[in-house]
């Protein structure tokens, strides 16, 4: 691990890991261009630029989960040095393996005299906490979707309790001083507090709520009703589809899985086949979008900050 940590500190690494997660994004998205076309022209216009604004509140609240465990281990960030840290670092899950956008951020936090390990412990604390209230959150699917092909994630509702355990400050200490000491790591300064975890549990689960929003804009333009029940459907639907997404971690960002358990869980709920793999492709589209212009934002601000 010390050899990787230290090969990425080369500036021609960091460029070529950005030029790799920029390709590989954008080859997911253009390996399906001829359906999101028809995807695209299913749709109208209002729909989809709310469910966009949708997206980008939800990687927005994303990172404000990241930045309240990053803030209660001690190293509080600016929201601009936020935004370029996190959009940058998280354009790295879409190169196999699942450590990419965890070894992003240690190394770009270290810019920010962020230590490496804390840098990695809250990215591995705030992906646990949009783990845990995403499986909460998505067990709802199993009671909402008319979907027979949802049933095979029914494993899921045994684990959530269990699961639900991690987000405990003792827990998730105790997991995270037996990471550092099994990789031989430093212990960290500072432990996690409850105020600190609470907030990061909340900014996660307003981040699903909208992830809701950006699924039932699309949904309805496609023929479900407006109700808060189809709202309700499209949050634990895409929470549940983001958590299998995350579990396969060689696919890149969930590409694939996320949009089969998306599909699924909306499946038979007011639209046909057809709509329903528009519906997920165009959302797969607005999300890696939303990743980029974030990752841009942060590359804005870097040089904003560096003037020539």
């Amino acid at each position: 691990m010390s050899a990787v940590l230290s090969a990425l500190r080369s500036p021609a690494v960091k460029v070529a890991f950005l030029i790799v997660a920029v390709f590989l994004g954008t080859y997911a998205v253009m390996e399906n261009r001829g359906e999101l076309a028809e995807a695209l022209r299913e749709l109208h216009g209002p729909a989809v630029i709310a469910s966009f604004i949708a997206g980008v509140l939800y990687i927005w609240c994303t990172m404000m989960s990241w930045r309240a465990v990053l803030t209660d281990f001690g190293s509080p960030l600016p929201l601009k040095a936020a935004v370029r840290l996190f959009g940058l670092s998280q354009i790295g899950k879409y190169i196999p393996g699942g450590i990419w956008n965890f070894l992003a951020a240690a190394e770009m936090g270290a810019d920010h005299e962020i230590p490496r390990r804390r840098s990695v412990g809250a990215m591995a604390v705030s992906v646990l906490v949009s783990l845990m209230t995403g499986l909460a959150l998505g067990a709802v699917a199993f009671v909402l979707s008319p979907a027979d092909a949802l049933q095979r994630w029914e494993w899921l509702l045994i684990a959530t309790p269990l699961l639900m355990l991690m987000l405990l400050p003792p827990v998730m200490n105790r997991l995270i001083g037996v990471v550092l000491q099994v990789t031989r790591r430093p212990r960290l300064q500072q432990p996690l507090t409850v105020p600190g975890l609470g907030r990061a549990i909340v900014w996660a689960v307003l981040a699903w709520l909208v992830a809701g929003a950006h699924v039932s804009f699309l949904a309805v333009n496609l023929g479900m009703s407006s109700s808060l029940r189809t709202w309700a459907l499209g949050t634990a639907a895409y929470a549940l589809a983001w958590v299998a997404g995350f579990l396969v971690v060689i696919s890149p960002a969930g590409v694939g899985v996320r949009e089969a358990v998306l599909g699924a869980s909306l499946a038979g709920a007011g639209m046909s086949t057809g709509q329903v793999l528009a519906l997920v492709l165009l959302s797969r589209f607005l999300l890696t979008l939303t990743d980029f212009a974030f990752a841009a934002a942060g590359l804005a601000s870097g040089r904003s900050r560096h003037p020539n």
